[in-house]
């Protein structure tokens, strides 16, 4: 599983940084969290191919999270795209982006799915064999999602002592990494359970975009690879969390040390304060495993 950050930083671009897109890269899926502002620019410098993405997920309809879309929707038009794009937002996105392109007279030769976002408790917009993803209802000054992005681990482990001693042929070890039985000449059946072990427990990342405090998040979150918490503040600036509705560096550290994560990577700063680096020590003095999100930097979760 890799996390590339495209942007992390609160309300409007600057020169040298973006506001909140990322890409994660999952079991041959490559999913868009987020499309600020900018946000072609960075898949460019990243190189990141544009035909890759058939996933955009869009946490709530602040522009420093969303402004982008329309722009990316249009290159894909431009490149001529043919494959679905599937949108995950809250309701409100389709008519949105639909009336800037009838605005604008443009059209897509591909299909916009868009699926709308509504309740307040957590579901599943996203399923296929290989991955989930779940919504993280979040406190904001508007209707948020954070994702749950969940691998999932189809394979079991050959239990190689076991399929030896059986003299079992190698030509039927998928089968039974996929859960299949074996019958011997003799017409002996072996359960799958006495040759493999149950499969390693797939990765997982939490995405939690703007939010205040919300301890209801944990149980959701609970022991997550990758926790990504909004950190726009420091605690000198607590002052400003209500009217604002977003969280200091040290609330982000404090979720992730009640849900017991594994590491906890802090973003959409403000640009108030002279260095990131602020924001890192203020986490560490609560939960240690901090990284900062930064412009470009690549995050392998594993």
């Amino acid at each position: 599983m890799k996390l590339t950050i495209l942007g992390c930083y609160a309300a409007t671009p600057r020169t040298l940084s973006n506001p909140t897109s990322q890409l994660l890269e999952i079991k041959n899926h490559t999913f868009l969290i987020d499309c600020a502002e900018g946000t072609q620019v960075q898949l460019r410098k990243q190189k990141i191919k544009f035909t890759k993405i058939n996933h955009v997920f869009i946490s709530h309809l602040h522009g420093d999270h969303f402004y982008g879309l329309i722009g990316l929707i249009s290159t894909f038009m431009l490149f001529n795209r043919v494959n679905d794009l599937h949108v995950y937002g809250p309701k409100g996105i389709k008519e949105i982006i639909l009336l800037q392109l009838r605005a604008s007279g443009s059209f897509t030769g591909y299909s916009l799915c868009f699926h709308e976002l509504e309740t307040t408790q957590s579901q599943i917009i996203f399923e296929d064999e290989h991955v989930e993803v779940h919504t993280i209802p979040l406190k904001h000054r508007v209707y948020t999602n954070g994702f749950l992005f969940v691998e999932k681990n189809n394979e079991r482990r050959l239990n190689l002592d076991a399929i030896q001693n059986h003299n079992i042929d190698k030509v039927y070890y998928n089968k039974i990494k996929y859960g299949g039985t074996i019958t011997l000449d003799n017409g002996t059946v072996i359960p799958n359970r006495e040759l493999t072990f149950d499969p390693p427990k797939g990765l997982r990342y939490a995405y939690c975009s703007d939010t205040m405090y919300e301890e209801s998040i944990i149980p959701l979150i609970q022991e997550v690879d990758c926790l990504y918490h909004e950190s726009t503040f420091l605690e000198s600036e607590a002052h400003l969390l209500e009217r604002t509705m977003h969280a200091t560096a040290k609330q982000a550290a404090t979720i992730a040390s009640k849900a017991q994560v594994k590491q906890l990577v802090l973003g959409h700063y403000s640009t108030r304060y002279p260095s990131i680096e602020l924001f890192k020590q203020e986490a560490q003095t609560v939960f240690e495993e901090v990284i900062l999100a930064d412009d470009g930097k690549i995050i392998e979760i594993n």
